[in-house]
């Protein structure tokens, strides 16, 4: 049978809590430690240690009690407050609410009883020597390098599962776009009002907070039908069509010849304003609050054309506007860009047309002194509708054809 250490009250002592005491130079941080950041933390990743909001309101009270912002250093980390004034503190909690809870923290390794020879809770001085029963809340302080752990993995967890539903959202309107496409040019088949339905059902799924294996499910579906629907409109009777548009995009170069004389001088501020180059999901459409963003005109092959770089930098496929969405994001870090210069041009821009800029950047990166800078100049143009992205492909097209 195991062996069960208990305190002078009969109370089992978690052997969590033996490993932290018995080992202390394995976890302790060795410097002070900021309270209410570490609770933060703690709170951050409640699920990996066990503890429920609940547990950590108490633990809150309790670090309330603790005189300094700080643990760790020479100071005693052991707190005396009386079960009333526990109660008190938690905005009257009942008492055995309180301690129940208290149970579930010292379970989990994060808080210890000390108790006295008579079980109060009070302080001891013999001279100079200080003697303290109450709770002990060195264990959370020794585990507060685990609790940082825990708390970036799931911030990482929570940055995948926003980024997939950033893609499955753009492909819900790949999907949806692709479809009214595809009925212009060729109508009738059923093939559209399927992918219609999906891109509506998508949208609605989109309302929930939905896990990374549900978003992993709908990713793969949507790339199924996007392949499917790209390869029935690139079909040999659409070549002709992609012909026009470039066609249609040379002769929109050529008679906005001016803007795209100026479009290098946008490093400098001094963009010439253009009409925005977008269209909005058609009206009536069931989508989430989150998801009504612009959606760039200019056809996406002209963008890769333009940007033969970014096949040097990223070696997936790029048919579909959420697989440029993906390569932007993959190349972003590399070039100097901030996370949040990003993130504010998705939000001012759509994040296709975020995109379509970055891999513009990426073509004259050579040319741009300061790539966050030079993205956070044209978000500001994009907030003051502005700024366009097609002088700036067109610019790139003029230079290759020139080459």
């Amino acid at each position: 049978m195991e062996y069960t250490p208990i305190s002078p009250f009969m109370r089992p002592i978690s052997h969590a809590h033996l490993r932290v005491v018995e080992r202390p130079e394995v976890s302790v941080p060795g410097k002070p430690i900021n309270k209410w950041e570490l609770l933060r933390e703690l709170s951050k990743a409640q699920a990996a240690f066990g503890v429920t909001e609940r547990d950590l309101t108490v633990m809150q009270g309790l670090l309330s009690f603790f005189p300094d912002d700080a643990l760790g250093g020479n100071a005693e980390m052991v707190v005396f407050p009386s079960n009333k004034a526990i109660c008190e503190r938690l905005n009257g909690m009942p008492c055995s609410t309180m301690r129940r809870h208290i149970a579930r923290l010292v379970d989990a390794g994060l808080l210890m009883r000390r108790d006295s020879p008579n079980g109060k809770r009070y302080v001891r001085k013999h001279g100079e020597e200080r003697v303290a029963f109450g709770f002990d809340l060195s264990p959370l302080y020794c585990r507060s390098e685990e609790v940082a752990r825990a708390a970036e993995a799931v911030r990482e967890a929570e940055d995948r599962v926003r980024r997939l539903r950033e893609v499955v959202s753009l492909m819900r309107r790949d999907l949806a776009a692709l479809a009214e496409f595809g009925e212009e040019i060729q109508p009738g088949l059923g093939l559209w009002d399927q992918f219609r339905d999906k891109a509506v059902l998508t949208a609605r799924a989109l309302r929930r907070k939905l896990t990374l294996e549900e978003l992993s499910a709908y990713r793969t579906d949507l790339e199924a039908l996007l392949d499917r629907a790209r390869n029935v409109i690139d079909g040999p009777e659409t070549e002709e069509m992609n012909t026009n548009d470039a066609s249609f995009e040379r002769h929109h170069h050529n008679s906005n010849k001016e803007s795209i004389d100026l479009e290098p001088a946008l490093e400098k501020g001094e963009a010439a304003a253009a009409a925005p180059d977008v269209e909005t999901d058609a009206p009536g459409a069931d989508v989430e609050e989150a998801d009504i963003r612009r959606v760039p005109k200019i056809p996406l092959h002209l963008v890769i054309a333009g940007c033969p770089s970014l096949k040097t930098f990223y070696q997936g496929d790029i048919r579909h506007w959420h697989q440029l969405f993906d390569a932007a994001c993959h190349v972003r870090p590399a070039m100097g860009i901030s996370a949040s210069a990003w993130e504010e041009a998705q939000r001012f821009m759509g994040p296709e047309q975020a995109s379509i800029v970055v891999v513009a950047m990426l073509e004259r990166f050579a040319d741009i002194r300061s790539p966050g800078g030079y993205l956070r100049a044209l978000t500001s143009k994009a907030a003051a509708g502005e700024f366009s992205c097609g002088p700036m492909v067109m610019a790139l097209m003029s230079r290759r054809n020139a080459a």
